[in-house]
């Protein structure tokens, strides 16, 4: 027994923690086997970052001989123990790792967890990497007892997981974490196995944690002082691809991921010759729940030469592709290896390259031999790919190769750039796209009506990204990209000399009468149905970039737009021939700014004065009865 040296404090947890315990508690997941998982890999975690530490701090005071992991089963005390020696916890880790969920966005979760207990359970322990908790399932007291690597006393903790937890100090408590789960009585029914049973116990390490690089150990079966080792310790990317089953490769996936659903798709590399690595990498089947957080974890893990260097290696892995998870194993490096020194190393930013080119050629290969599962993988991670359209020159071909886009071709079906191209009309030139709030607004805007009309395919870009890459990428496959929205069009309707003659006087005055909104009227190749539209010239920022830029604290001088004005239209032909009887009268410089209001209405704009424009449209509307 380890000697108290402190008064034992009740704390009380964080409220998403408590709410989490209860879900935990009355069981959220069927599977109850995957609590062990959980505690076998946090305990591997513990021996790896010990090791790492003694490399790093040669002075750190820390026993390193017979490092492993062991499971204590006692089934007259209903007790399973998980007892490691690795780097272990101060009080302070206790409180933060385990009295609390630090992460943010860990209530929205919880609520969506009451909507859908099954899945979204599995999102959240995954998500918010609390498989600690999980313990809770099985067990209706749960005691840790832990002593970090180097100081002088230890820690107790022990919770029930209503509400508190204890939390005193310890004077001789082991180097490294020992969890002691007092066992809830079996029951079949609710699949909660006897985990006392040394077999059932086995089961589940060879199931989930074979592959876990430190020795898992049990008592003998009949030698109860004796222990064996249970799991191989094969690491999975140093094993032969025929040597590795599918099985084995996705309870990899969930040890380094916290996720618990199989990933989408697995990927093996292997280079030799002027620098060495192994890499084991996946791609999951759905987002995790911080893909668009500014603080998410984001990389993959770093060893060399099979030592576990750092999780979350960002050296490796471009932001863009932030999600994909996996193991690579240098044979070069230095063990002490800093994440400073890995953004300058010439060699780690070769691998970075070389994994970049694997994980765009598997998705592309995806996308022709495997529709379903590329749909999956670009509707879960597709806006996160298209900011490397904007940060990764270098492979933006390979990115828009691989890009889906929702356009006037299908109502549901997203349309890949190379399929574009192939429908494009003889002699167009460009790949004609909007980008808007969505396509609900997209698909009722003033601009797609000429080429709706005369059936030109134009690309419906809703996410926020889009705004920006479109601004940076020329083209793809020889064709330029070219919003409907910016610059004149030409859709073989050349307005007649004749008409612009016409209207030269009025658009004149309008360009005039509405000089502090607009840069210059003119008349539209793009309008069938409506009476006007605003564009951009043809290196303006567009309304949403403008908005977006302002919001981050950029000063912008106000950018004005164009007006264009649909010579068919009874609204536009009645203000010209007002226009010419009476071009004194006040009332048509109301009916000019109402144009212009429509025009900004059309697109999802923002009117400048709302009420008045309201108070213009109800005095025509009163003057019409």
């Amino acid at each position: 027994m380890a000697e108290e040296t402190g008064t034992v404090e009740t704390l009380e947890f964080q409220s998403e923690a408590r709410q989490l315990l209860q879900l935990m508690i009355h069981s959220i997941y069927s599977n109850k086997d995957i609590f062990l998982r959980e505690l076998v890999s946090n305990a591997s975690d513990a021996l790896d970052k010990l090791r790492l530490e003694t490399y790093r701090d040669k002075d750190l005071r820390a026993e390193t001989d017979n490092l492993h992991i062991e499971i204590l089963l006692d089934a007259d005390a209903r007790t399973l123990t998980v007892r490691d020696n690795g780097i272990g916890m101060s009080r302070d880790d206790v409180v933060n790792l385990i009295g609390t969920i630090a992460k943010s966005g860990t209530a929205d979760f919880l609520r969506k967890l009451k909507e859908s207990k099954e899945s979204a359970g599995q999102d959240l322990i995954g998500q918010f990497g609390v498989g600690f908790y999980s313990s809770f399932m099985v067990a209706d007291k749960v005691t840790l007892v832990t002593r970090r690597a180097g100081d002088g006393e230890g820690v107790r903790w022990e919770s029930t997981g209503e509400g508190t937890y204890t939390i005193e100090s310890l004077a001789d408590a082991p180097q490294g974490t020992s969890v002691t789960l007092h066992l809830k009585p079996a029951d079949d029914e609710d699949h909660l196995y006897d985990y006392t049973s040394p077999w059932k116990v086995r089961e589940i390490v060879k199931r989930y944690s074979d592959f876990i690089t430190w020795p898992v150990q049990m008592a003998k079966e009949g030698d109860e002082e004796g222990l064996e080792t249970v799991n191989s310790m094969k690491a999975l990317w140093a094993r032969s691809k025929d040597e590795v089953s599918d099985e084995e490769y996705h309870e990899f996936y969930k040890h380094i991921s916290h996720d618990w659903t199989d990933p989408l798709e697995t990927v093996r590399m292997q280079a030799e010759g002027t620098f060495e690595y192994q890499a084991l990498l996946f791609l999951p089947s759905r987002a995790p729940v911080d893909l668009f957080m500014r603080d998410a974890k984001r990389g993959v893990q770093l060893y060399v030469k099979r030592v576990f260097i750092m999780d979350d290696c960002e050296a490796l892995m471009p932001n863009y592709l932030r999600f994909v998870k996996g193991v690579v194993d240098a044979a070069d490096l230095s063990l002490n290896v800093s994440r400073e020194i890995l953004q300058q190393d010439r060699q780690i930013r070769a691998i970075r390259r070389r994994l970049e080119k694997k994980i765009l050629s598997t998705v592309k290969t995806m996308m022709t031999e495997e529709a379903e599962k590329y749909a999956t993988f670009w509707s879960e991670f597709g806006r996160a790919v298209k900011e490397g359209l904007i940060d990764d020159p270098e492979n933006r071909e390979q990115i828009l190769e691989i890009s889906s886009f929702d356009s006037t071709h299908h109502a549901e079906k997203p349309t890949s750039l190379r399929d574009y191209v192939s429908r494009m009309k003889e002699g167009q030139e460009h790949i004609y796209y909007l980008t808007g709030d969505s396509r609900t607004v997209i698909e009722n805007s003033p601009h797609l009506e000429a080429f709706r009309a005369k059936g030109y395919e134009v690309l419906i870009l809703t996410d926020p990204v889009d705004e920006m890459w479109t601004e940076s990428a020329s083209g793809f496959d020889g064709k330029t990209f070219q919003s409907v929205a910016k610059g004149e069009v030409d859709l073989g309707d050349e307005t007649s000399d004749e008409k612009k003659a016409e209207y030269e006087d009025l658009l004149k005055w309008m360009s005039a009468t509405l000089t502090d909104t607009v840069k210059e009227v003119r008349l539209s190749s793009r309008l069938t149905t409506s009476p006007s539209c605003i564009v951009g010239d043809a290196g303006d920022l567009t309304p949403t970039l403008e908005k977006m830029y302002r919001a981050m604290g950029q000063e912008l001088p106000p950018v004005k737009r164009v007006l264009e004005l649909n010579p068919e239209h009874a609204l536009v032909t009645g203000l010209r021939k007002a226009f010419a009887e009476h071009p004194e009268d006040a009332s048509l410089a109301e009916t000019a700014e109402l144009l212009h209001g429509m025009a900004l209405l059309a697109e999802g704009g923002e009117l400048k004065d709302p009420s008045r424009f309201l108070g213009l449209v109800a005095d025509r509307a009163a003057k019409a009865l």
